[in-house]
């Protein structure tokens, strides 16, 4: 039986072992991969350009393509390098550093998700606050505390679980490292029961943050119906369903993948869950906040019509 210290590299689980369809995945994951840099770029460009956009909603936007760009950059390159050398082993480091680069990201979106609920609640809630309790001071607090919560909590799960004495193979059912997979190989009770108080805690944090961002929806809502003016009632929606449409595809993704029944779990289907949730939104939020914002729109409209003559 193999031990931590023998352990130089781990085995991740294919989508398919047929070379036809190993190729036409990496096809498919390179496209997506192009689709999400391209989408999540021009957001990055079009804020950084236009002054229009330098406003609390675009500054968190801005920092939420930057995490989507690194989540998806996490797994999905060594997906596609594994699909087109038909290849299936990962080093014991990069292992470590895709476990660390994606806590690090996915709990830094969501932490900016949390944040940015906080946004759409004072700007339709409180809008003669607005300036107050966003000023640019703030945003920079608020965005520094997410970007600091995922690499405090990146560090402190990474550090626990590559801790773990790990006895049982080296063969992950994941096509990437992931926590609960690498868990599955300890055979120290002790030190998995530590990982798994860490993790009780995460879901604390987690829960806490869910419940914030649902008051802070049932308050906006409350104040857009209580709005006389139809076009006041629909500028405030057209403003918060991107950002509810984007918490809806992450938290739902997330939630099946790991609270699916046990009865229903199986090796394509958790392949295809967790695809759905580590690819899927980077990927989906540049088109989810771009379908119905004119400004942002217009500023990539504007990059596209300046760039020949820069």
């Amino acid at each position: 039986m193999p031990n931590s210290s023998s352990i130089t590299e781990f085995l991740l689980l294919a989508f398919t072992d047929t070379r036809e369809l190993q190729l036409l995945h990496f096809a498919l994951f390179l496209g997506i991969y192009l689709a999400a840099l391209l989408g999540n770029g021009l957001i990055l460009t079009a804020v950084a350009c236009d002054h229009r956009l330098h406003t609390p909603m675009y500054f968190f936007l801005f920092n939420l393509a930057l995490l989507d760009l690194g989540a998806i950059s996490s797994t999905l390159p060594k997906a596609m390098a594994n699909s087109l050398w038909d290849t299936k082993d990962i080093s014991y480091q990069g292992c470590a550093a895709q476990v660390l680069f994606l806590v690090l990201f996915f709990d830094a979106e969501y932490s900016l998700i949390t944040v940015m609920a906080y946004d759409r609640y004072v700007a339709i809630c409180k809008p003669l606050n607005y300036g107050t309790l966003l000023g640019s001071r703030a945003c920079a607090q608020m965005a520094a505390a997410a970007w600091g919560s995922g690499v405090l909590t990146a560090v402190l799960h990474t550090a626990n679980t590559f801790s773990l004495p790990l006895c049982r193979g080296n063969a992950v059912d994941q096509f990437f490292c992931e926590i609960p997979q690498i868990l599955k190989l300890s055979c120290s009770d002790s030190d998995y029961h530590r990982e798994h108080a860490v993790i009780g805690f995460s879901l604390y944090v987690f829960f806490c943050c869910f419940v914030f961002i649902v008051v802070s929806y049932v308050q906006i809502f409350r104040t857009v119906l209580s709005m006389p003016s139809v076009q006041g009632r629909h500028k405030a929606f057209s403003t918060c369903l991107p950002h509810l449409a984007v918490v809806s595809l992450f938290l739902s993704t997330i939630m099946f993948a790991h609270l699916k029944p046990t009865s229903i779990s199986s090796r394509s289907l958790d392949l295809v869950v967790s695809f759905l949730y580590s690819v899927v939104p980077p990927a989906v939020n540049p088109l989810i906040y771009s379908m119905r914002n004119q400004e942002l729109k217009d500023a990539v409209r504007k990059l596209f019509e300046n760039f020949p003559y820069q």
